[in-house]
């Protein structure tokens, strides 16, 4: 997050933050997401009870995740609450702020491969926030696209953020399977069998894995490994298309199976 004179938190937001210095009144905490920002968590904000010794609780270098109480710009002051995050709150903020961290990682790399100046970079970055919701939501959402003109970003740096997301995220994986019975009674069937086999490979795409394999007589598996289920049945059924297109073509049947029967 790039630090300016307007740039505080909110009171009741959640922030991840350093401790900086521990004092027995209590901790100052250096805000990671705010740069140049620190707030103070009072002693009675450290832990629910009575705190003999605050250091049992908190210690320099220690990462927190503290509730905003209140925000006084002019006094640049911050009151945080450290006994008011549960276990679940932490948790889930501590993830977010990681993801974010990864995005703004991200975001240099557009910077630098671009030559984007600083306001060029605020622009992308909150272009990013207001059509995605969020910095690692939106590199997420676009690594999912198919299509660099399916972004909606800015052309100076769409195609830069498409290539970006797509080579950093990466998703699980679908597989799926079906089968082809060809058969080809002509003195070469084999061979055209062979070659009916090989037609069914052109479907493979780039974001796609293709085999087929022999099953037994006249059956044959094709496994196919895509980015999502719906991609995945496209280059199946193009697939079995192809084989059977083509072993018709040279004098022999073919009949594709979704499963195995």
């Amino acid at each position: 997050m790039v630090a300016d004179k307007d740039n505080w938190p909110r009171e009741g937001d959640l922030v991840v933050g350093t401790v900086k210095k521990v004092l027995d009144f209590g901790a100052f905490v250096e805000l990671d997401e705010y740069p140049g920002r620190e707030g103070l968590i009072h002693l009675s904000e450290v832990a629910p009870g009575w705190i003999k010794y605050i250091r049992d609780h908190v210690r320099e270098g220690q990462k927190v995740v503290c509730k905003v109480l209140k925000v006084d710009p002019v006094k640049k002051h911050i009151d945080l609450s450290l006994k008011d995050v549960n276990q679940y709150q932490r948790k889930t903020k501590i993830q977010e702020w990681k993801l974010n961290l990864r995005a703004e990682k991200w975001i240099a790399f557009v910077r630098d491969n671009l030559n984007l100046g600083d306001e060029e970079v605020q622009k992308l970055r909150e272009e990013l926030i207001n059509r995605y919701g969020g910095l690692y939501q939106a590199f997420e959402e676009i690594s999912l696209l198919s299509d660099v003109n399916e972004v909606n970003l800015d052309e100076r740096w769409r195609a830069e953020v498409y290539r970006i997301a797509r080579e950093n995220i990466r998703h699980p994986k679908v597989e799926i399977a079906g089968f082809v019975d060809l058969t080809c009674f002509e003195e070469d069937g084999v061979d055209k069998i062979k070659k009916a086999l090989k037609s069914g490979l052109k479907a493979k795409k780039d974001d796609t894995e293709l085999e087929i394999t022999y099953v037994g007589a006249p059956r044959f598996r094709l496994h196919l490994v895509a980015d999502d289920y719906k991609r995945a049945e496209a280059v199946l059924k193009d697939a079995a298309n192809r084989i059977i297109k083509e072993i018709k073509k040279l004098g022999g049947k073919g009949e594709f199976h979704r499963h195995e029967s």
